[in-house]
């Protein structure tokens, strides 16, 4: 006789600031080339005090994060300029806390 286990899983996903801020960003509905949209986003962070790592390893992970959005069609590129379409704000924490709130209900 086979026992089976009822997983529940449990996750803490902490907010992602860069991914934010890039939505925040990339909202405003300007091209941006990846320099001045870095630099932005930086600066924000900065100011929520949400920097770690260093420069040059959050310059990594924005660029990694930015190409993630454009692959699931949330930022639109334009030669090495980038965009935000409509639907940017769905990559926001917010945006998926709203929905988990939602499915709860």
């Amino acid at each position: 006789m086979a026992t089976t286990t009822k997983r529940t899983r449990f996750s803490r996903r902490l907010p992602d600031h860069v991914t934010d801020e890039l939505c925040n960003v990339l909202s405003e509905k300007t091209v941006f080339g990846f320099n001045d949209l870095f630099e932005r986003v930086f600066e924000n962070l900065k100011v929520r005090n949400a920097v770690s790592g260093g420069e040059e390893m959050l310059r990594l992970r924005a660029y990694e994060k930015l190409q993630n959005l454009v692959t699931r069609g949330l930022v639109e590129k334009i030669g090495k300029e980038y965009k935000g379409t409509d639907r940017v704000q769905e990559a926001s924490s917010a945006y998926a806390a709203a929905q988990a709130a939602e499915q709860e209900d």
